[in-house]
């Protein structure tokens, strides 16, 4: 259930270091990044999104469309399966916001932004190391596996996930 007090809004520039901070805290589930990079993703992204509790920053994620210049193994991979799609390439929940419901609205406001404009959004979820939180929400709201690949030079194993877009 979403908390009453989250708000989700889009990305401003003085999102750079509470996103920083918060995806550099997140790794190895997130790649590190430097300010340069998160600017440069959220500028490219078909939408670059930021929650906030009580005015407090809870959360982010972007999802990168098709052509972009991103150099992400699984971008790399559904762009050679997909030609229309919106990717949604990182998504990260502070610690303490946790169990507010943030996730689920981060895709609620998604697929409403996106359903009519792009048939499909896709992500990825790890099965080696096993992510079965994840693994059963993204199953829970309609995601279904459209394969699976090595990442991390063998390290990882990721769940390739689709779920398709409709006109509301």
């Amino acid at each position: 259930m979403l908390h009453p007090s989250v708000t989700i809004r889009t990305f401003a520039a003085h999102d750079v270091e509470p996103v920083l901070a918060l995806n550099n805290a997140s790794v190895p589930e997130l790649n590190e990044l430097d300010a340069a990079e998160v600017a440069r993703l959220a500028a490219l992204a078909e939408a670059a999104l930021v929650a906030e509790v009580d005015g407090s920053f809870a959360g982010f994620c972007w999802v990168i469309g098709p052509a972009q210049p991103y150099a992400s193994l699984n971008y790399g991979w559904f762009s050679r399966q997909y030609d229309e799609f919106v990717y949604l390439d990182r998504i990260a929940v502070h610690p303490h916001f946790r169990r507010y419901g943030i996730g689920r609205a981060f895709y609620d406001t998604l697929v409403v932004q996106f359903s009519g404009s792009w048939p499909v959004l896709l992500c990825e979820v790890n099965v080696r190391p096993r992510n079965d939180a994840s693994l059963h929400f993204h199953h829970s709201i309609g995601f279904r596996e459209v394969g699976q690949q090595d990442t991390d030079g063998g390290a990882k194993t990721v769940s390739l996930l689709a779920l398709p877009l409709t006109e509301p």
